[in-house]
């Protein structure tokens, strides 16, 4: 099973004191999820000549959406509120034509109680989808799917990746930062001021030390 993880600046921060997570990110196949760390990778990488492109969470998510249309593999969406979920799965369908599903289960603090896991385990071996989209939010995403992954590929899940927010975007609850404020780097700080929650604040202020983090040996 292929999973991939989307790398922002946070990720980066909170990697450099969480084993678990840096062993996810090298582990796994990674993008970057924001403009910062890929300006910090190309300063870095420029002295070897590594070439390489910026894909965020979002576009790459519908990407992987318009390949499961071509190749017609079933897609299961697991997280975010009820609504939204039901909605994100209606416009992918509408949009894209493909088979899909998905699951929004009760709220529930990381370690998940044995009881929900198994409840959306079972959720997702009756429809038997090839590519799941797990919106659980930072790290409770990556860690469920780590945690779950000799489950999942029993499973025969192809593709997992955690989403964050792009299911918010699909469905239209929320929209995505202009694009210049994406180029700009700035797509945190629109984050905040369209949803005022401390969690945003605290992500925001804390994605600044990406530039210590990402310089430090």
């Amino acid at each position: 099973m292929t999973v991939i993880v989307t790398v922002n600046a946070d990720f980066i921060v909170r990697a450099k004191h969480e084993r678990r997570l840096a062993g996810i990110i090298s582990n796994d196949y990674s993008t970057f999820d924001g403009q910062v760390p890929y300006w910090l990778a190309k300063v870095m990488a420029k002295p070897k000549k590594v070439e390489f492109e910026k894909i965020s969470g979002s576009d790459f998510a519908y990407e992987l959406l318009a390949h499961a249309a071509k190749y017609n593999k079933r897609v299961f969406f697991l997280g975010a509120s009820e609504r939204t979920n039901a909605k994100a799965c209606q416009v992918a369908k509408e949009k894209y034509g493909i088979e899909i599903d998905g699951y929004s289960p009760p709220l529930a603090e990381y370690p998940f109680p044995s009881e929900w896991e198994q409840d959306v385990l079972n959720r997702i071996r009756a429809f038997k989808p090839d590519y799941l989209f797990v919106a659980f939010g930072m790290l409770k995403q990556e860690y469920w799917i780590d945690d779950n992954r000799d489950a999942l590929q029993q499973l025969n899940v192809e593709i997992a990746i955690g989403c964050g927010g792009t299911l918010d975007f699909l469905s239209g609850r929320l929209q995505r930062a202009p694009v210049w404020m994406q180029k700009a780097g700035l797509e945190g700080v629109y984050r905040l001021l369209v949803e005022r929650k401390l969690f945003r604040l605290q992500r925001l202020l804390r994605s600044f030390l990406v530039f210590p983090a990402a310089l430090r040996k």
